[in-house]
């Protein structure tokens, strides 16, 4: 009998923790923006006079970039003194395709003065990054990282989707995990990489 009791207990808290989880992210998934259908050009054209070294990043939007981690440090050496957000993410990884929308506006909301670049990281082939990029494309490239190491040395994680912020003077603030709504990337923009 009192088996019995606990069994049923240990049944209906199963329940009610499947009931909150599945309203926590049914909640966060509505507040996620779906990508935008633009194109490329549109991207450029609504980002067209920035800086120079953002404008450099814009003219590769979309593109899975080779190089590994050289290439990448020596794009981040180049970016010194500027706000930057690193975005490490990859085509197979669910929770990093879900915030894809999200950085897709935040990028182009905040692309005059906010440098982004992605890490594709853990990628089994390139080819299915351009393929994903190209259905939800976004004003920045990213570096394909085929082994990860990259993106482990840059955001100091195993672990996707993770971001990246740097300050003007080089301060890093490290997120773990997706952003699922607008506000809360745009306000950890201001926080971390301009410092707001």
């Amino acid at each position: 009998m009192m088996l019995k009791r606990l069994s049923l207990a240990a049944a209906g808290l199963a329940v009610s923790i499947l009931v909150i989880v599945g309203l926590t992210q049914l909640g966060n998934s509505a507040s996620a923006p779906r990508a935008e259908r633009l194109t490329l050009a549109q991207m450029r054209t609504r980002l067209s006079g920035s800086p120079a070294q953002l404008a450099a990043l814009h003219a590769q939007a979309g593109e899975v970039l080779t190089g590994g981690l050289p290439a990448l440090r020596a794009r981040l050496a180049s970016l010194r003194g500027q706000p930057t957000v690193i975005n490490k993410w990859a085509s197979w990884c669910q929770p990093c395709r879900s915030e894809f929308g999200v950085f897709q506006h935040v990028s182009l909301s905040d692309g005059r003065r906010v440098a982004f670049i992605g890490i594709d990281s853990a990628e089994p082939r390139r080819a299915d990054a351009q393929s994903f990029l190209r259905s939800f494309p976004v004003s920045y490239p990213s570096y394909y990282d085929r082994s990860g190491q990259a993106g482990a040395a840059i955001t100091d994680s195993t672990f996707t989707p993770v971001t990246v912020f740097l300050d003007p003077a080089g301060r890093r603030y490290i997120h773990q995990g997706p952003y699922l709504s607008t506000a809360k990337l745009e306000a950890d923009v201001r926080r971390y990489a301009l410092d707001a």
